[in-house]
């Protein structure tokens, strides 16, 4: 508070309603390989009819990476993901295929005088696009007689804002974006987007101001195409250029004659027909950054598990999710149970030791809509998807196992479905058996983590508990940053966290806890080396995982109590 000079009155105000937030655990990461979409850009869908929306329907190369993505999605209801980039993938264009990874690099791309619409993501889809134009030649019959003149108002003529500058300049165009195969909609010829009234002009604006520019409008709003060397040729460049000085060379719009532009793009690819273990692993670097991206959940399909281990590694230096791996498809599709067991022990062997990753037995068995297919796909969607379940039904550092919160949704069969014997080495090699339990459908019938030496981070719900305590608690510290580190600060702090504690330990996820925070851990030593210490002693609740029941015969005449003491 600062001091009065003179007498007076000073009012103040101290906030001290500071609490622990509250914090998310159940968003899921995936990066894969899909027909659509931006590449190595984050994109949050919550169904899978927006995963679909956004990424295209999965095909005979790329399903195992669509169907994964979709299982966490019967589950929860938000998932963070990134398309890969695959070697030879180009967006479809009306010239030779170019690559535009995504928005934030368009500037960056160079266009050929040819290339004047380009689609707006890489990948075959984007040969079912076409681009028709209408300018101010086609005016009275001219219009009225072109297919999508119904869509528009009247037809296109100078805008408001070339008037004043040449009332003949003729800037304006409309455009049609249509799906000319069908390979988008379904449907041959479905109209995907109009913009009506647009300009050549690049210095056009309408009346709030907003550009008016062709090239502005679409490549701010379309979700199917960008302009690319449409206006840089001699097309009308500010309102004071004439039409006559526009002329009509390539990438003008104006002085063309009474046709109707159009332009039918091609030449898009989705690159190889596999995505390599080191294409899939670039792309998971785009979930990383703790910083940038919130996650809690990663997953990643059926690789080699040196993918597997990367995805490990990254959740392990975030320390703030959990990554799910499953061993690959032909590790227990088609043989038999001895070599699934075999292979599924080989690939968790190889599978570095974590508290911050988890692995499953077995591919599972699916039906793929979108194909009229069953196939086999990995559980690791599934498993994630079990843990996002269990926080919204019970909380984060309740077990996803077991009969009362593992059941997963949609499986028609597992590949591997291990004998007891065969879960007990499972288990022993840090895998969590899947189970098809008759009468009671599809469980996960375990919760290990992948670490190796006995700990209770061994366990998921202990590591998944710990994840939510150290985020939430990290966040509220934020706020002790450049306090004074005395006792004032010390006690705020620990009034901050012991509430919450006490919170958690009401929803049975702690048996005790402690909080020191005073001078026996803040030293003058640490407080002259400008740090705050709190040491915060958690006895974490555990998961059953081992059941015994004794059943004890005695004579009609012996008391219970005789016996049970």
């Amino acid at each position: 508070m600062a001091f009065q000079v003179s007498p007076g009155v000073l009012v103040s105000e101290i906030d001290a309603t500071n609490v622990v937030p509250a914090v998310s655990t159940n968003i899921g990461g995936f990066a894969g390989e899909f027909n659509w979409g931006p590449v190595g850009k984050v994109v949050q869908v919550s169904t899978e009819n927006e995963l679909a929306e956004e990424f295209g329907n999965p095909d005979d190369n790329n399903f195992d990476h669509f169907l994964v993505a979709a299982s966490y999605l019967k589950y929860g209801n938000a998932l963070k993901v990134v398309r890969g980039k695959v070697a030879g993938m180009l967006n479809s264009c009306n010239g030779a295929g170019i690559l535009v990874e995504n928005e934030d690099l368009l500037s960056g791309v160079s266009f050929s005088a040819t290339q004047n619409f380009v689609s707006r993501y890489a990948g075959v889809l984007g040969d079912s696009l076409r681009i028709e134009i209408a300018h101010s030649d086609i005016s009275g019959g001219n219009f009225s007689a072109w297919s999508h003149s119904g869509l528009f108002s009247e037809a296109p003529g100078t805008s408001d804002y070339a008037k004043p500058i040449d009332a003949d300049s003729g800037d304006e165009i409309h455009i049609v974006v249509k799906d000319e195969d069908g390979l988008i909609t379904g449907t041959k010829g479905t109209v995907l987007e109009t913009y009506e009234f647009l300009s050549q002009a690049s210095d056009a604006k309408d009346s709030a101001g907003n550009s008016l520019f062709f090239k502005d409008v679409i490549n701010q709003k379309s979700e199917y195409i960008y302009v690319g060397a449409a206006a840089d040729a001699d097309g009308l460049t500010e309102a004071g250029q004439t039409v006559a000085q526009a002329g009509a060379t390539a990438g003008g719009f104006v002085n063309t004659g009474t046709d109707v532009l159009s332009f039918s793009l091609a030449n898009g690819s989705n690159g190889t027909l596999t995505m390599t273990a080191n294409e899939l692993m670039d792309a998971y670097n785009n979930l990383a950054d703790g910083d940038t991206v919130d996650l809690s959940l990663l997953f990643c399909p059926a690789a080699p598990f040196a993918v597997a281990n990367k995805v490990i590694e990254i959740a392990g230096n975030r320390k703030d999710c959990m990554a799910f791996v499953s061993p690959e498809i032909n590790d227990t599709e088609g043989l038999s149970s001895s070599d699934q067991l075999t292979r599924v022990l080989d690939f968790a062997s190889n599978l570095d030791s974590s508290s911050y990753g988890s692995c499953d037995s077995s591919s599972l068995y699916v039906y793929d809509k979108y194909n009229d297919v069953y196939r086999y796909i990995a559980a690791s969607g599934h498993i994630a998807g079990l843990c996002a379940k269990s926080e919204r039904l019970s909380d984060a550092w309740f077990s996803p196992a077991g009969f009362n919160r593992g059941n997963l949704l949609g499986i028609t069969k597992l590949a591997f479905n291990p004998t007891a014997g065969q879960r007990d080495s499972l288990y022993k090699a840090r895998v969590n058996p899947i189970i098809s339990a008759p009468g009671q459908g599809t469980v996960l019938f375990g919760d290990k983590t992948l670490l190796k030496r006995p700990s209770a981070f061994d366990r998921i719900n202990v590591r998944r508990l710990f994840i939510v305590l150290e985020k939430a608690v990290s966040t509220a510290a934020k706020f002790q940053l450049f306090e004074i580190n005395d006792e004032f600060t010390r006690a705020q702090f620990k009034n901050l966290v012991e509430p919450f504690l006490r919170d958690v330990k009401g929803r049975r996820g702690l048996t005790d806890f402690s909080v020191i925070c005073d001078d026996t851990n803040n030293t003058s030593a640490v407080i002259d080396g400008n740090r705050f210490v709190a040491d915060i002693f958690v006895k974490p609740a555990r998961s059953i995982n081992f059941i015994q029941l004794n059943f004890i015969a005695t004579r009609s005449g012996v008391e219970f109590s005789e016996i049970s003491s």
